[in-house]
């Protein structure tokens, strides 16, 4: 596909209307931020970004709502590799961009994808610094972690994940909890039991059917699980969840109305 007429038509456009991208030193400043887990310098950061939101950033689409669609796609892709390269596990990077990006492709307004990138670039912080402060993660624990979320959906053990790794249990296990701070155990059923949270909000499945999907013995094996770690049953917290969400939808609904009555 040739494409030098467009380029070209595309850069005169640009020159005549005197558009300059965000300098890439400036916007990889802000990847750093992130990456670093300072959390009170991206909240700022994303304070002039709300406002200046659109200089520097190029044409993706004439309709307005996907222009901030694809460029927040573009820019939760960059933060989770940033975020894999500064110690976070891939396979919880690409998750959670996974998560926020459903979120954005449920928008439908320009300014709540601009509201979401803020919500984004701080949750990958606030993660970012809680790994700082656990210090470097050696690849064996980074891999057992991967493996772990990668392996939710069966009844996952110490000696299976140890095995994964050509280690032994007690080895693998000891320093796991010095690097993470959490005994390999409770960290599989924390990841289960978080894992269901957004299930439980984002779709329709049963209980059941989630109990089963996440490798728990029965669902009430898992509702006693879940209510332990979280203070509520399954079906509580899905109720409130869900009911939140569609409050907040409604006041943006009703927020719109007022802005063009």
């Amino acid at each position: 596909m040739n494409t030098d007429r467009e380029l070209n038509y595309r850069l005169f456009v640009q020159l005549e209307e005197d558009f300059q991208r965000t300098a890439i030193s400036s916007e990889f400043s802000r990847y750093d931020d992130i990456k670093n887990g300072n959390v009170e310098k991206v909240r700022a950061d994303f304070d002039d970004i709300r406002v200046h939101y659109y200089e520097g950033k190029g044409r993706l689409s004439d309709d307005l709502l996907r222009n901030n669609k694809y460029h927040f796609v573009i820019g939760a892709g960059i933060i989770a590799r940033i975020c894999i390269d500064g110690g976070m596990s891939h396979n919880i990077a690409y998750t959670l961009s996974d998560i926020y990006i459903r979120k954005c492709d449920r928008c439908t307004d320009p300014a709540e994808v601009i509201e979401l990138t803020g919500a984004l670039m701080l949750d990958f912080a606030e993660r970012m610094r809680e790994v700082r402060k656990t210090g470097s993660v050696s690849l064996h624990v980074r891999r057992t972690v991967d493996y772990i979320y990668q392996n939710l959906g069966t009844n996952l053990t110490l000696k299976m994940a140890a095995d994964h790794e050509g280690l032994s249990p007690s080895y693998l296990s000891k320093v796991f909890a010095k690097e993470m701070n959490i005994p390999v155990k409770a960290y599989i059923l924390k990841a289960k039991i978080m894992t269901s949270q957004n299930i439980l909000v984002f779709s329709d499945y049963s209980i059941a059917d989630i109990a089963a999907s996440l490798g728990f013995s029965s669902q009430s094996a898992y509702s006693a699980a879940f209510r332990k770690q979280t203070g509520m049953t399954p079906m509580q917290y899905r109720s409130r969840y869900t009911d939140e969400s569609a409050l907040q939808r409604q006041s943006d609904v009703e927020l719109k109305i007022k802005g063009t009555s």
